[in-house]
């Protein structure tokens, strides 16, 4: 993986040019740009989640750089399924442009849709289904049906003149799916047969060896934990797991309990899925929030987000006594999901304030409460074996993931120069059956913060770091402009630094005399000013007490 930036030539007409624009190294921001014939296709366009190093962030978005300046040559997003890393950031691109058909399965548009209605906009869509080919411009669309942790997941095969692409999207190899909808190998082998020329493929689990566990084994685990639970039961898990708020919604049957739905996200995502027929709701079962708490602590299910640790979440809320359900003794929790590499801080923080309140905490370090929706090493050998394809480009994770996932492509005798690791912003080019790195864009993170959207830079971020772990001080004077004589201070105080401002006491004087040697060397400027006592403060501070606050000098000249 290179850090070399540099600008790809002009496109050649018989190529296919492929940027991933996120998603790669990453787990989250999936964003990949198709370029033929002029006119630009989407797949997939998702958010990620800021760490605990990105305070005050909301979401990350995709750098559009590369498309922003070309948004009428946009024929479409494809979105391969429902998930906030692959269609969160649609209403942010759709800003920009409202009009760009998406192009999706039933649920996966619905759940867009919805989100896009909070951002005022209607989108224009076309709904796909496995099995269909559609034509747009120069891209022929066929759709492949994938099992995942969601629902009406798809692969996308993108056929052009140059070259045939098969993006898995998000994908596993359940074979014993509850929704009965297998990955459609036999539609894998005959594309394989007619020639896949690059195949973009899931990297999430490439360093997992043998098959992903079935998703029906999670049922009984649930309906055990919960048969067992001698008080309330909440069930944590991402807003758009349909399976396992089917599963809760079975076990709680079978144990003669109802369900309650908390959050916001759970609420509006088990609707749609409820409306469309993928979620099937036991008469009787789901009741509204506030009516749970008539009911006795043993005959009620919370199903909740917040899985991840997500500090504004429901489930952290609770550990921290912020919510109106108030875990007690007794009450059992369920972290139905796994951990996104980054969350682990996040999560156990909130499973250790769970257990402090005499909750048992249950997760999949100690119960089998979830499996994971991405294919396994294994899964992965078989698709390469059924595709064998000329060119591999792994997508969707780490760089240790990207790395497993082409060496499990080599171990099945595709050469090492045709296995082609990359990251964000690089420009991959194919034709005659050669994919070859063209270029490589300088993209970044797109931060939004509230209203904003991409005005928080990183170094705003650094500040806002410094701010939560050193604190930070202000000195103020007041200089005479004509003889540099100090006025008025200095005066300092600081917060989040130390309890009495008068451990700043020593340096005043150090303050006070770099002023007047600056002044008796002709300084004036109050911005310059300024700059002695920052270098001065920052000096005294380092050395005495090997902290880097953030120093905000105040000096005027009157």
């Amino acid at each position: 993986m290179s850090d070399t930036v540099y600008a790809p030539p002009a496109l050649d007409p018989a190529a296919l040019r492929v940027t991933p624009i996120g998603g790669l190294g990453e787990i989250g921001r999936n964003m990949t740009l198709f370029e033929f014939g002029g006119k630009l296709l989407i797949v997939d366009c998702g958010v990620l989640f800021p760490e605990a190093d990105q305070p005050g962030v909301d979401l990350i978005l995709p750098d559009f750089a590369p498309v922003r300046d070309r948004l009428d040559d946009v024929l479409g997003i494809v979105l391969t399924h429902g998930h906030e890393d692959h269609i969160g950031a649609v209403p942010y691109l759709l800003r920009l442009r409202n009009d760009i058909p998406l192009i999706g399965s039933g649920l996966t548009l619905a759940l867009v849709e919805a989100k896009l209605k909070e951002h005022r906009i209607t989108p224009y869509s076309l709904t796909v289904k496995e099995g269909q080919t559609e034509q747009v411009g120069p891209f022929e669309l066929e759709f492949v049906a994938v099992n995942h942790s969601i629902p009406d997941a798809l692969a996308v095969a993108i056929k052009t003149p140059a070259g045939v692409v098969l993006h898995t999207g998000d994908f596993k190899m359940d074979q014993l799916p509850l929704d009965n909808r297998l990955t459609d190998l036999r539609a894998f082998a005959r594309l394989g047969e007619a020639g896949v020329d690059l195949f973009l493929v899931d990297s999430t689990n490439a360093d997992v060896p043998g098959f992903t566990a079935l998703e029906r084994s999670i049922g009984p685990v649930l309906q055990d934990v919960i048969s067992r639970a001698p008080r309330r039961v909440i069930v944590a898990s991402f807003s758009s797991h349909v399976h396992r708020v089917q599963q809760v919604l079975d076990a709680a049957v079978a144990n003669k309990r109802k369900v309650a739905l908390i959050g916001r996200s759970m609420v509006r995502n088990m609707g749609i899925a409820s409306q469309l027929g993928y979620l099937h709701v036991p008469d009787g079962v789901l009741i509204d929030a506030k009516k749970a708490a008539d009911l006795r602590d043993d005959q009620i299910v919370y199903m909740s987000t917040g899985s991840q640790g997500e500090p504004m979440a429901v489930l952290a809320r609770m550990a921290n006594l912020e919510h109106q359900i108030e875990i007690g003794q007794g009450d059992t929790v369920i972290l139905a999901s796994s951990l996104i590499p980054g969350n682990e801080n996040a999560v156990y923080r909130v499973i250790n304030g769970l257990t402090k309140l005499g909750a048992n905490v249950v997760h999949k370090a100690n119960a089998k409460v979830h499996v994971s929706g991405h294919a396994a090493a294994g899964e992965l050998l078989y698709c390469y074996n059924i595709l064998k394809p000329k060119n591999v480009m792994p997508v969707h994770g780490e760089y240790r993931h990207l790395v497993a996932n082409a060496q499990l492509a080599q171990d099945t005798g595709i050469p090492e120069k045709n296995t082609i690791i990359v990251e964000n912003g690089a420009v991959v080019d194919l034709k005659d059956g050669v994919a070859r790195v063209a270029g490589q864009w300088d993209l970044g993170y797109v931060y939004v913060d509230g209203s904003s959207v991409g005005e928080i830079s990183d170094a705003d971020l650094k500040d806002r770091r410094i701010l939560a772990e050193e604190g930070f001080i202000t000195i103020f004077t007041v200089v005479d402009p004509v003889t540099g004589r100090i006025v008025v201070g200095p005066e300092i105080h600081a917060r989040g630094y130390a309890e009495d401002d008068k451990v700043f006491d020593a340096v005043i004087p150090k303050i006070t005399q770099a002023l007047q040697e600056a002044a008796g060397n002709g300084t004036r400027d109050a911005h310059a000013l300024s700059q002695v006592v920052r270098r001065t403060v920052g000096r005294w501070v380092n050395t005495q007490h090997r902290r880097r606050p953030m120093i905000v000098p105040i000096v005027i000249t009157a």
